[in-house]
């Protein structure tokens, strides 16, 4: 319905408007000069004017609407009489003439150049982009210090997701060959003779960091083969986190009421021992030959997660790992007892640095190093860990809380120190046999056989997480604390977190970290971690490629900065 307005150049006062009034009416107010003249002194060229203003509205208005041919603008000039009938229809033809060419010359739609195989049910890019700076330093017992001030880079992406016939998926790339770190050092490439110059990119290497593939053909189970993300319930006391292990992992799960059971059992495949048999003078071990099994961690876990209210669950899971097929004089030696001491043989002696673990050197005893090492450090004798992680989620107003913990007990341990401390009195037999030694050997600490965490957890928006990148919320904070304590004969040295503390046993310490979301998707996040030698009696054991070169580390500090963006 047309609105009423008042025309006041129209000789009838209250007239209806008409599109002449208003076209005329905007001609005189119209800011440019040319159209400043006296219109009704020429009738007949203001007739024609407003007529072909008229018609080019209508053609305007056609073009624009060109999609519905009943545009109600040109009903409106046909009522009016500014257009005859054959020019209306004359004018829905050229539209839709216009329109057809329109949509004849416009680009057809674009297709995807990526295709994708019916196989696949859905896909799914993730991963994350990390820069830290980060600070750590190892003191000796004699106050001798290394320490490491280091800007770092890792890169991680993979792709995950569902295939039909109940099949899952995921493969992962990521930076550094180091299997308890992705992260590499800007500025350490030295690539090239002669050297080529600063920015190299020889450190820069991608690697497959998971490839696994499952199955879940109902509910309650599933199985997956491969390299897989960590499928155990566990904390970094006993896994690092950038763990991802290798092999087989059957999961089960089952609700009654408000309990949720699971069970999970993993075949990690340790080491592949191959040849599993070689007769002498081929080259291997040494020339001696060898009769070996592939080495495998068995782990057995079982647990509950039980829901008192919305906000308030406890979960609980012990574990028990077993290693089977470890072989002596194979490299890197698993299967040999393990040692955990450093180099130092007494002032004045072939080894005088209290605090050199001997880094690149070799054993002179068969059977009692490791590679790399004088004194074993990997070895996985008499390991039978009984670890049991926990947590308590709760609600302190809007804040998101988590008691947390782990107490793990080796099963063997008394075992595993008696060898040890045999180990260590060999060595230094045969140094004495050499030069003067200095050091006594110690009696075995079966007692040191037991490792146990506890700490508390604080985030609003629900990020519970954040510190270690598992969620990011814009504006959430996380605040985390523990106290960590690990004996030298209590847990595996090659899973031991690589940063808190330097992968070792027989240290004590407090971790804190602080994380906050600056967008949904960019968390940073502040660590601090500190460390003492809990036995003055036995080394720090355990190889990590940080600081290697220390053993013992009689006081551990740590520092990190990090900007991660995850996707």
């Amino acid at each position: 319905m047309l609105n009423r307005t008042r025309d006041t150049h129209s000789t009838k006062y209250n007239q209806r408007f008409s599109v002449q009034s208003v076209l005329i009416r905007g001609i005189r107010v119209f800011p440019f000069p040319c159209f400043r003249f006296p219109l009704s002194r020429f009738p007949f060229f203001t007739s024609v004017f407003i007529r072909g203003l008229s018609i080019l509205a209508f053609f305007l208005a056609v073009i624009a609407r060109a999609a519905d041919p009943s545009d109600p603008v040109l009903d409106l000039l046909l009522q009016k009489g500014i257009v005859t009938d054959a020019e209306v229809q004359k004018a829905r033809a050229d539209a839709e003439r216009i329109r057809t060419n329109e949509f004849a010359n416009l680009m057809p739609p674009l297709e995807s150049k990526w295709k994708i195989s019916n196989a696949i049910k859905n896909i799914e890019l993730f991963g994350d982009l990390r820069v830290r700076y980060e600070y750590r330093s190892a003191v000796t017992p004699d106050n001798s210090r290394l320490e490491l001030d280091r800007y770092r880079y890792a890169v991680r992406v993979g792709l995950r997701g569902e295939a039909f016939d109940d099949f899952y998926y995921g493969l992962r790339l990521e930076t550094a060959a180091n299997p308890r770190s992705p992260w590499v050092t800007f500025g350490s490439s030295s690539s090239g003779i002669p050297y080529n110059g600063p920015d190299g990119k020889s450190t820069a290497q991608i690697n497959i960091g998971q490839v696994y593939l499952g199955w879940r053909p109902v509910d309650w189970f599933d199985f997956t083969i491969g390299k897989m993300p960590q499928p155990l319930y566990t904390t970094p006391m006993v896994w690092d986190t950038d763990l991802n292990p290798e092999g087989a992992v059957e999961r089960f799960k089952y609700k009654v009421g408000e309990a949720d059971f699971f069970a999970t059992f993993g075949q990690f495949l340790y080491q592949d021992a191959n040849p599993t048999y070689s007769s002498p003078g081929f080259g291997f071990n040494s020339g001696l030959g060898q009769r070996t099994t592939p080495v495998f961690q068995l782990a057995y876990q079982a647990g509950l997660t039980y829901h008192f209210t919305t906000n308030i669950f406890a979960k609980v899971a012990p574990v028990v790992y077993q290693y089977i097929g470890v072989g002596t004089n194979v490299s890197p030696f698993f299967g040999d007892p393990f040692v955990g001491e450093g180099q130092f043989t007494g002032r004045g002696s072939a080894n005088p640095v209290n605090g050199a673990s001997g880094y690149g050197t070799s054993s002179q005893i068969l059977g009692n190093g490791s590679l790399g090492f004088p004194n074993n450090q990997v070895g996985l004798d008499h390991l039978l860990v009984l670890e049991v992680p926990f947590e308590l989620d709760f609600k302190i107003a809007r804040m998101s809380a988590r008691l947390f913990g782990d107490f793990s007990y080796n099963l063997e341990g008394k075992q595993r120190a008696e060898e040890a401390a045999a180990g260590y009195a060999q060595y230094l037999a045969v140094q004495n046999s050499v030069s003067p030694v200095t050091v006594k050997p110690f009696a075995p600490q079966r007692s040191d056989v037991k490792a146990y965490q506890v700490g508390m957890a604080f985030a609003n928006k629900d990020a519970l997480g954040m510190v270690y990148g598992i969620t990011s919320k814009k504006h959430a904070i996380e605040a985390r604390a523990y106290w960590q304590h690990v004996e030298q004969y209590a847990l595996d040295p090659n899973t031991l977190d690589s940063d808190f503390f330097e992968g070792r046993a027989n240290l004590e310490g407090i971790y804190m970290a602080l994380a906050y979301g600056l967008t949904d998707n960019v968390i940073a996040t502040l660590r601090y971690g500190y460390a003492h030698r809990i036995n003055d009696k036995l080394g720090t054991g355990g190889s990590n490629q940080d600081i290697p070169q220390v053993n013992p580390i009689n006081q551990y500090n740590i520092i990190q900065l990090d900007l991660t963006l995850r996707f």
